[in-house]
């Protein structure tokens, strides 16, 4: 992916033009956080030690994703994406997931919806190994235009289990395919994708889909990995979600060198050339076809390749910054 000069006189599209400023949120979480000192132990979930082990928590719901889905109609898979991006984020620290609740905020009863909902909520609770404890569905009609999707996850691990959390110079870079954009960044996209196009048009790259379904793929979980990550010593994990790929930075303050990326998959390169977004916006904002990225020994590396459908990507030196297709992102 280039940027061209020849697209100069076009409005670049950005993530905060679209209304979601990345450092401005974490600006404001970094404050939440600090008025009622909260001791997070990771970078990804909340954890209380139990004695023998933790109890872990992480919170996350599916974003703009949901108009996506209101536009098709089409609510089947968006439960999925709930389960997803918080399983995902425990698998980040290390830890195994649980039990599950959700929370639906909906303007008005409607029972085609809760129900296809619910169908992506089970599909996501078996691909996980999940049980769901219950959940909350509230009709608020003064507060809520449409529905909106979230959910609370809880896990467990033993206090051996718990990655480091900081990768090493000299780490291997192990990254994990996505299932194309995920749940982040789908304000950016739903404004570049229908500059010129609906949802139900077919999407230019392969014209077997909608545009809209291309942006409803799934995201992938990840807790499959998490028993080989365990067993191949992975020091730390990176979740690549709001942020892109700065989510490396995670890890601790060195030089993350990507000197084999997995592919992107075509809808990265349909976002960015409809909204004539710049490389740098695009990798500050979507996975860009890595899902999922660890750390770990190199002489570990390709034993857990061997084991997954990881691939090594790069490694870790000194510094401060993400290097990746001829960007230095900090």
């Amino acid at each position: 992916m280039t940027d061209s000069a020849d697209d100069a006189d076009e409005e670049r599209l950005t993530y905060a033009d679209t209304g979601v400023d990345i450092e401005a949120s974490e600006d404001a979480t970094a404050a939440l956080l600090e008025a009622f000192g909260s001791d997070l132990r990771t970078e990804y979930a909340g954890l209380i030690d139990i004695g023998d082990r933790y109890l872990a928590l992480a919170t996350d719901g599916v974003g703009t994703k949901l108009l996506v889905a209101e536009a098709l109609e089409d609510f089947s898979t968006i439960g999925i994406d709930c389960i997803a991006m918080n399983v995902n984020d425990l698998v980040a620290a290390g830890v195994e997931p649980v039990a599950f609740v959700d929370y639906l905020a909906i303007d008005e009863p409607d029972e085609e919806i809760t129900n296809q909902v619910g169908e992506g909520l089970a599909v996501g609770l078996e691909q996980s190994d999940l049980t769901m404890l219950g959940g909350e569905t509230a009709v608020m009609p003064d507060v809520v235009k449409g529905f909106d999707l979230a959910g609370t996850c809880v896990g467990l691990a033993d206090k051996d289990e718990i990655f480091e959390g900081e990768a090493a110079v000299g780490d291997a870079l192990v990254g994990f395919p996505s299932n194309g954009i995920h749940s982040n960044g789908l304000t950016l996209a739903r404004e570049a994708a229908t500059r010129n196009h609906d949802y139900t048009d077919e999407f230019p790259l392969d014209p077997e889909h909608t545009i809209g379904e291309e942006l409803l793929r799934p995201t992938r979980i990840y807790t499959d990995l998490l028993e080989s990550m365990h067993d191949h010593d992975v020091r730390a994990a990176a979740h690549v979600t709001g942020g892109g790929w700065t989510n490396l930075l995670r890890m601790g303050e060195h030089n993350y060198v990507i000197e084999n990326p997995l592919p992107a998959q075509p809808i990265f390169e349909f976002i960015q050339e409809e909204g004539n977004v710049t490389d740098e916006e695009m990798h500050r904002t979507f996975n860009m076809g890595t899902g999922f990225v660890v750390a770990l020994p190199d002489e570990q590396a390709d034993a857990l390749v061997a084991e997954t459908d990881g691939q090594i990507i790069g490694h870790v030196k000194e510094g401060n910054t993400v290097d990746i297709r001829g960007l230095s992102l900090e």
